[in-house]
């Protein structure tokens, strides 16, 4: 199929460009910029770290005197404000383009429609909307962190047929296959924090780093642990790799903590009493700007996350097994629903395949009326 070429086809090589940078800008957003002239792709750029330039700055110096007349294709609307760094609306005026096509509207409250507002009183002509919800999508994060100062936060599991993560036993290694596993890793390398529970270190030792067949991101490596029984001996501990933070209980061992901090660890304390709040728990990893976190919790954690309705998306990746067995444990332990009327459900759905397994993906949805959550651990 011969493939058209017009907004939408320039949008979509700036969409490409900002999706491939997905976990290297921290909280920033990804962004992806084109430009071009009679025809002809003259510049290219992405925002490629945070508090150095933007696309749009990239793309147009690569453009160098041809930004003059051209079309300006960008995957979110350039900023209009003095942060980190300078507005790059002003940078597009200055540079002469003569039309603006951007994908969607920026959520920061600083820029949030100001941006297209200046293009457009200096006389350039801007068109919104063009592939807006692949922009949107690319940057769920951001939106949600930038509008709400909390982490987004992606629960990732994977079972067998009939929902188990683990053998009666506890063995659990492996249920996918490679190409799934290495899928796993892809998703850490785009996440600024992976949290789990203690439960899950005590019994796999996990390093919870990002192995790729090329050099990844290890992200910020979460432990929640309201009783600070983290070995030191560990791997969280000894591996260096990436820095290790565990959330803790308010009634915690004072000389465990003392020293997981001499051995390198960071330590948070989180709400009252002898558990974890997990609800307060994200509203100080926010405060420290942790925009994105890979849950890859146990049952309990994964349940307790879910049920406070701190999870934005779940990623289940499901293999063609059946292991069976009551005691063994499964991907979500809560207290559960009396009626099936209450249950979470999924929208947003998408179903992928990594050789023989699948992951099904989609946003939880609490209906309306469900029962009171808890929000510790």
């Amino acid at each position: 199929m011969i493939e058209l070429i017009d907004d939408r086809y320039y949008m979509e090589l700036a969409l490409q460009m900002a999706a491939k940078t997905s976990g290297q800008t921290s909280i920033n957003p990804v962004v992806g910029c084109v430009v071009v002239k009679d025809g002809r792709i003259v510049g290219i750029g992405a925002h490629l770290k945070r508090g150095e330039g933007h696309a749009e700055v990239h793309a147009l110096q690569m453009a160098g005197e041809e930004a003059r007349g051209a079309t300006v294709y960008v995957t979110l609307e350039p900023c209009s404000h003095f942060g980190r760094t300078p507005p790059c609306s002003d940078r597009i005026i200055e540079t002469g383009a003569a039309r603006v096509v951007v994908a969607a509207q920026d959520s920061n409250p600083l820029v949030a429609g100001s941006g297209v507002a200046k293009l457009r009183a200096a006389g350039i002509e801007v068109v919104t909307g063009v592939l807006e919800e692949q922009s949107n999508r690319l940057n769920e994060a951001f939106v949600k962190f930038i509008s709400t100062r909390l982490p987004y936060v992606t629960l990732k599991t994977a079972s067998t047929l009939d929902g188990r993560i683990a053998s009666k036993t506890g063995d659990s290694r492996w249920i996918t296959g490679p190409q799934a596993r290495e899928a796993v890793h892809a998703l850490r390398h785009r996440h600024m924090g992976i949290m789990v529970g203690i439960g899950t270190v005590l019994a796999d030792d996990p390093s919870l780093t990002t192995r790729l067949p090329v050099q990844g991101l290890h992200p910020l490596r979460i432990v929640v642990d309201s009783s600070l029984r983290l070995p030191l001996g560990s791997k969280l501990v000894q591996n260096r790799e990436a820095p290790t933070l565990v959330l803790t209980a308010a009634a915690a061992d004072t000389g465990r903590e003392a020293a997981l901090r001499e051995a390198g660890v960071d330590v948070l304390r989180c709400g009252s009493g002898s558990r974890v709040d997990l609800a307060q728990a994200m509203r100080l990893l926010g405060e420290r700007e942790i925009g994105s976190i890979l849950l890859e919790g146990g049952g309990q954690l994964n349940g307790s996350m879910l049920e406070a309705g701190l999870v934005d998306r779940i990623r289940l990746f499901m293999a063609p097994k059946i292991i069976g067995g009551a005691e063994a444990p499964s991907s979500f332990q809560f207290d559960g629903f009396s009626r099936m009327a209450e249950a979470i459900e999924l929208e947003d759905m998408e179903l992928e395949h990594y050789g023989r397994d699948i992951c099904i993906s989609g946003k939880p949805v609490r209906k309306e009326g469900s029962p009171h959550v808890h929000r510790s651990h």
